[in-house]
C-alpha cells in the first residue's frame, strides 16, 4: 500500500521498500514490529512526538531498543527542556495514530531529530504512516528526506 510518506520518497527519487505486517492492536511495540519485518530491533526506528519549551513540537527518532533522552533532545533542539506530547494530542498535531507516526508527510513540517546510531546501518525501518507498513531505506536518504539533525538522543532501556 502506497502511503503519503512513500509518495514523498518517490518525489525525492529515494529508493525504498515497503514491508507490510499483520498488526496486533494490543501490541504496537517496536520489538513486535522488528520481529514481524525481520530486522534487529536496533534497526527499527520509532518516531516520537515531543515538545520543547522554546521551539515547540518536533519529532524524535530513536532505535526500537532504546528510549528517548529528553534532556539530550532539548540540548540538540536548543530548548531548555522537552517533554513527550500527550498521546491524545499526537493525531491532531501529526495526522498519525500511535503505531503509525512518521516524520514524512505529517500535518506540519516539524523539525526532526534522529539518534546518531542511525548511521551504523545500511538499511533502517521506519513507519510508513500507517500501522502494518514499514519503509526500509538507507539512513542517509531518511535524514535527507526529513531534513533531520543527528545527535545522541537515545538511551538504553
Amino acid at each position: 500500500m502506497k502511503t503519503n510518506a512513500a509518495r514523498i520518497l518517490d518525489r525525492l527519487g529515494i529508493r525504498y521498500e515497503l514491508k507490510e505486517y499483520a498488526v496486533d492492536e494490543s501490541d504496537l511495540t517496536a520489538a513486535t514490529v522488528a520481529r514481524k519485518v525481520g530486522l534487529p530491533l536496533e534497526q527499527v526506528f520509532k518516531t516520537l512526538c515531543a515538545r520543547g519549551d522554546r521551539h515547540g513540537v518536533c519529532f524524535a527518532v530513536v532505535p526500537g531498543d532504546a528510549e528517548l533522552d529528553l534532556k539530550a533532545l532539548a540540548a540538540l533542539a536548543q530548548d531548555r527542556k522537552t517533554e513527550m506530547v500527550a498521546l491524545k494530542e499526537v493525531q491532531p498535531l501529526t495526522g498519525y495514530i500511535r503505531g503509525g507516526v512518521t516524520a514524512l508527510a505529517a500535518k506540519k513540517d516539524y523539525p526532526v531529530y534522529v539518534d546518531e546510531t542511525v548511521m551504523l546501518f545500511d538499511v533502517i525501518s521506519i513507519s510508513a504512516g500507517v500501522r502494518g507498513t514499514q519503509i526500509f531505506l538507507a539512513p542517509d536518504d531518511y535524514v535527507r528526506a526529513t531534513k533531520a539533525k543527528l545527535g545522541a538522543i537515545a538511551k538504553a532501556t
